[in-house]
């Protein structure tokens, strides 16, 4: 017999972690005709986990919502005209439910899971069949559930762009951590190494200690940019590319504090895939004139569609790409514990999760 109730959080208001509210015994709606009621195992957080709580996320969220956007469990029960699922199926949430496939537009924008529509935090939640993807055969539930945002963000970022997607020889310039970035950062640093190398290009990375340089070393990157050391780092970038032509491809995690010197850093018609906010707003930063000058193509990139997140598990079965995950384990109820735990290891490498 299905669940009729669940344990989830709701984020109440926008003014901090304060906001987050536990209900034991939230009521379970009954699924419509094309709904799946998945259990959860595992949850991983994200940044913008954080920023909804802050009220600074910049796309649209509602109040009251059940956060998390990135989620691995079996199928409990589906409605009477699902046909990708069946129980006891593995999935892994979409953060756009509504992307499909091809080029995202308003409406999927809308359909963000843990901003308009509730999320992953919570034992049971029912979402559409199109929402959901199999899970990937060579991982377990917490290994998935760190995909649906950070690993599929970085695959869209590198094969996105059809004419312009990575191939063997290409060289990948990853941005490290600064002062205010979270374990989410850190999975796409490893999620963008891994599929990098595996594809057969070169990855340089940048990053602020010691300590890092040795771990995105072991992961794969062949160059590691302390950009603390040197503010110079995009034209080192470009130095370092073959024949000092410049990189192909950057995923431009700060704004205002790392676009000049990726514009340094970039080849002619190459592509600066801007994937993260962590630099905030400015005044001091590069113009659009100066990606004309550049010649190349800066494109905004809003996580990735159902088709990607399907090629992109296909290519992890393919390759035993694994992601790189922390020991650190919290429980449904320990999120605000879990919320301070990621504030407080920002300089860590390691994402970390939510067992149910």
């Amino acid at each position: 017999m299905a669940p009729t109730t669940t344990k989830q959080w709701n984020v109440t208001g926008r003014s901090g972690f304060d906001c987050l509210q536990f209900n034991e015994k939230a009521n379970i709606p009954k699924l419509g005709d094309h709904d799946v009621l998945v259990h959860f195992h595992s949850v991983s957080l994200n940044y913008r986990d954080l920023s909804i709580t802050k009220g600074s996320y910049p796309f649209p969220q509602k109040d009251n919502v059940v956060p998390g956007s990135d989620g691995a469990g079996t199928v409990e029960s589906v409605g009477s005209r699902v046909t990708r699922f069946k129980p006891g199926d593995k999935v892994v949430t979409l953060l756009n439910t509504a992307h499909v496939a091809g080029p995202i537009n308003a409406a999927a924008m809308g359909a963000q899971l843990g901003g308009v529509l509730d999320g992953t935090l919570r034992q049971y939640g029912a979402f559409e069949e199109k929402a959901l993807v199999h899970m990937p055969l060579s991982l377990d539930f917490k290994q998935a559930s760190a995909l649906p945002c950070a690993a599929l963000t970085a695959w869209n970022s590198l094969y996105g762009l059809e004419s312009k997607s990575l191939k063997p020889g290409d060289t990948v310039l990853t941005q490290g951590t600064g002062g205010v970035s979270i374990f989410a950062l850190q999975t796409f640093l490893k999620g963008r190494a891994q599929f990098a190398k595996a594809a057969g290009a070169r990855v340089i990375s940048t990053t602020s200690s010691a300590a890092k340089t040795q771990e995105l070393k072991r992961l794969g990157a062949d160059h590691v940019l302390n950009y603390k050391e040197n503010s110079s780092w995009g034209e080192e970038a470009k130095r370092l590319s073959p024949h000092g032509l410049g990189v192909d491809h950057i995923l431009e995690v700060g704004g205002p504090t790392t676009m000049a010197q990726s514009l340094k850093a970039i080849k002619p018609e190459g592509v600066i895939s801007i994937i993260g906010f962590l630099g905030g707003k400015g005044k001091d930063q590069p113009s659009f004139l100066e990606c004309l000058t550049c010649i190349c193509t800066v494109r905004g990139v809003a996580v990735g569609s159902r088709l990607q997140f399907e090629q992109m598990n296909e290519a992890i079965d393919a390759t035993g790409i694994k992601p790189v995950v922390d020991e650190k384990v919290f429980a449904l109820e320990e999120l605000k514990e879990a919320y301070q735990y990621m504030v407080c290891v920002v300089l860590q490498l390691l994402p970390f999760f939510l067992d149910f």
